[in-house]
């Protein structure tokens, strides 16, 4: 293990390093083995590692570069074929992975990594108590990731230590806005190659260009300018072109070529263009020097080199052409307006410089993309509220709090919506917005038994209980106008309850009050200040149980309400219980109730009272008749003439009677042999199970008996064994 990595450390000296984070693939394997050696616990090592900027694809290149070590591979270059197809494409160096072609396959499998490898940290290494609804944001995946790919080589933690530095990652991290966004895999930032020249395009090395001739002849050349910037065309020599712009470089080859071809229009195009050389320096994840299209832009550039670091400006990035700046680019203009004035087209040997940021500050709170955002010198709070999107719908617009580091301590400042645009940011600054207060300026709200309940703007002409009844289109029918309540919050929030006389108001009779902020009306239904009143029926109607009281119904009513009466309800018979209610009583009394009976036909009283008027809780019963019976059958089977099943005529009808109505017996029966069985009822149930037991105890008795005259043993045993309980 130990000659591998010195191996691995002697390679990655001679191939060099990336320099995607602080430490070079040679310091992260140098530290990996030295705190290995120290016995520090692996979760420890990953966070310092991340700490330092090293992230996921940088151990994963080491670990590759380690594993092809083992192996005795050795990198192969790639090469590029040339096209003659007049149709430029991208030419330049693409960045791995990230191309147009591969981003779909590739967002799917990573997607498809991320859920395996986030389930197997959760069902292998968390405790089985741990919540499964707990998502993993950006970094803390990239922390699960890394310790998958350092499994090999280091012991694995325990679960309380990553969830502790779970947090501790989440926490302290920084999302500014728009430093993703030359990381996105869905933007390149790619040129259009297939556009027409720009007027300033200079042919230069790499270049495929077509000379095509028309008119009285008729012939196409197709060359590629040499790395000395010629043009070598077959008949006529070389011609220098390195340089020129097209149209001057048509004019050269008219003056080489228009001597033969004087009948002829001559005309230079260009196909595939070559590539250029640009240096991106600073603070961007992967800095060097990159191979571009001739249309390459620097937003393709800084794209090529993995994005802006934590530490890199996206409001102050500097192309420098010939050591001379010719553009300052902000991101925040682009992110905003949309404008690409910074973003110009590179050249070769332009050096791309992303130097530190100059401020970043925080917004928190009720604004509509509370994040951190960088900022430049001078920029007001303001300015800060509009890269953050502006107020949200419930901010509170009039003072935002500030608070600031002042190198000893902390400042915290109250700016008012008239000091925005003057106060300046400084760096780290922490801006809060706080939403609106839960409560109203001008509100009063009416509830319960009025046509439009609801809030209410007070003032005006609602200012008092008639004004906020009238604004509610008035009381409803069922309105209990006559003991309303207002509930009114003092000084102090605390409740205070008013009565309020409704009626009294509308008619003149009662005084208005006037009405306070968050005043709260209700009007009580007259329901709502009563029981509710029911009436009951029993017996045989089609639907007894307990209905809602009417006013004036009556017991006809109420019987056609249940659905009418049974075929076997008694029309003789109809009682009504009525109870007694004496709410003056001053003691109790032996009478609790009245009863009231009824005979009716067809559903109307004729012997009582009729029209007889219900009262709430009145409850019917309506008798079953005693003259109707349900049909009961027995059956006769065997050898009999009409055997079968046959109805009791009578509560006397006999055996001898049933078997003289099936005919009688035929001439194989045996009458000897004839038995009864009866499906016996709980009572006879209980009656049987008596008369065994008397029987028993009758057996038991004789035992004994005859065992004491004989002084037989093996009698006595028998009667004893017959007293045990089964």
């Amino acid at each position: 293990m130990k000659r591998y990595i010195l191996l691995f450390l002697m390679a990655l000296c001679t191939l060099g390093t990336f320099a995607q984070s602080s430490m070079t693939d040679t310091q992260v394997m140098d530290f990996i083995v030295k705190e290995q050696s120290k016995g520090t616990a692996q979760a420890q090592i990953i966070t310092k590692l991340m700490q330092n900027g090293v992230d996921i694809s940088q151990i994963r290149r080491v670990r590759k570069t380690y594993e092809k070590m083992k192996k005795g591979d050795v990198a192969i270059g790639s090469t590029t074929d040339k096209t003659a197809d007049r149709n430029r494409t991208n030419n330049g160096q693409q960045r791995p992975g990230k191309n147009k072609k591969q981003i779909a396959d590739e967002t799917r499998q990573e997607y498809s990594r991320d859920q395996q490898e986030t389930e197997l940290y959760s069902n292998g290494r968390i405790s089985n108590n741990r919540s499964r609804q707990h998502t993993y944001d950006e970094e803390d995946g990239e922390f699960l990731m890394m310790q998958d790919e350092m499994d090999n080589w280091l012991p694995q933690d325990t679960a309380a230590m990553y969830e502790m530095l779970l947090k501790q990652l989440s926490h302290n991290k920084k999302e500014v806005w728009g430093r993703d966004i030359f990381s996105n895999k869905n933007l390149s930032f790619e040129p259009n190659m297939n556009m027409a020249l720009p007027r300033n395009y200079r042919l230069g090395p790499g270049d495929a260009v077509f000379i095509d001739i028309y008119g009285a002849s008729q012939k196409s050349y197709q060359t590629t300018v040499a790395p000395d910037g010629v043009l070598t065309i077959e008949g006529f020599g070389p011609i220098q072109v390195s340089g020129l712009s097209v149209e001057q470089a048509n004019r050269r080859i008219r003056e080489k070529l228009g001597k033969r071809y004087s009948s002829s229009s001559i005309r230079l195009s260009v196909g595939q263009t070559h590539t250029i050389i640009v240096n991106v320096v600073g603070e961007v994840k992967t800095p060097g020097t990159y191979t571009l299209s001739a249309f390459a832009t620097v937003f393709n550039a800084l794209y090529m080199a993995g994005g802006i670091g934590e530490l890199g400006t996206l409001r102050n990035i500097k192309v420098y052409r010939g050591g001379s700046l010719i553009s300052t680019v902000d991101v925040y203009d682009f992110l905003r307006r949309g404008h690409l004035s910074g973003n110009v087209r590179l050249a070769d040997n332009d050096v791309i410089v992303v130097g530190p940021y100059d401020m970043i500050a925080q917004v928190s709170g009720k604004v509509k993309r509370p994040m951190y955002y960088e900022m430049k010198r001078g920029e007001n709070l303001k300015t800060l509220i509009g890269y953050a999107g502006g107020f949200a719908g419930d901010a509170y617009t009039r003072s935002v709090r500030v608070r600031r580091k002042t190198g000893r301590q902390y400042s915290i400042f109250n700016v008012n919506e008239f000091d925005m645009n003057s106060f300046r940011i400084s760096d780290e600054d922490s801006i809060s917005v706080d939403s609106v207060i839960p409560r109203y300026e001008n509100m009063v709200e009416v509830k319960g038994a009025v046509f439009r309940p609801g809030m209410y703007e007070v003032g005006g002409q609602i200012n008092s209980v008639r004004g906020l009844v009238d604004a509610a289109e008035g009381l409803t029918e069922v309105a209990f106008g006559g003991h309303a309540i207002l509930h009114r919050q003092k000084a102090d929030r605390s409740l205070e309850v008013i009565s309020v006389d409704i009626d009294g108001i509308l008619t003149g009779k009662a005084a208005d009050i006037p009405l306070q902020n968050e005043d709260v009306l209700f009007v009580p239904t007259r329901t709502d200040v009563q029981e509710e009143q029911t009436i009951t029926i029993h017996g045989e109607v089609l639907y007894p149980g307990i209905y809602k009281y009417a006013d004036n119904e009556t017991l006809e009513d109420f019987i056609i309400q249940a659905g009418g009466l049974k075929q076997t309800a008694s029309t003789v018979r109809v009682d009504v219980a009525r109870r007694i209610i004496n709410p003056q009583a001053m003691r109790t009394d032996s009478i609790i109730s009245h009863s009231y009976s009824f005979a009716l036909k067809d559903g109307f009283v004729i012997d009582g009272v009729p029209g007889f008027t219900l009262q709430p809780y009145d409850e019917v019963y309506v008798r079953k008749s005693p003259g109707t019976s349900d049909l009961k059958n027995v059956s006769v089977e065997g050898e009999v003439m009409f055997a079968g099943n046959y109805t009791l005529t009578s509560r006397s009808m006999r055996l001898s009677d049933l078997f003289k109505a099936a005919g009688g017996a035929t001439d194989l029966a045996y009458i000897q042999g004839a038995r009864l069985e009866r499906r016996p009822n709980d009572i006879e149930k209980m009656r049987m199970e008596t008369a065994f037991r008397q029987q028993q105890e009758e057996e038991q008795k004789n035992l004994l008996a005859m065992a004491s005259k004989t002084n037989n043993a093996s009698v006595l045993q028998a009667a004893q064994q017959s007293n045990e309980p089964n």
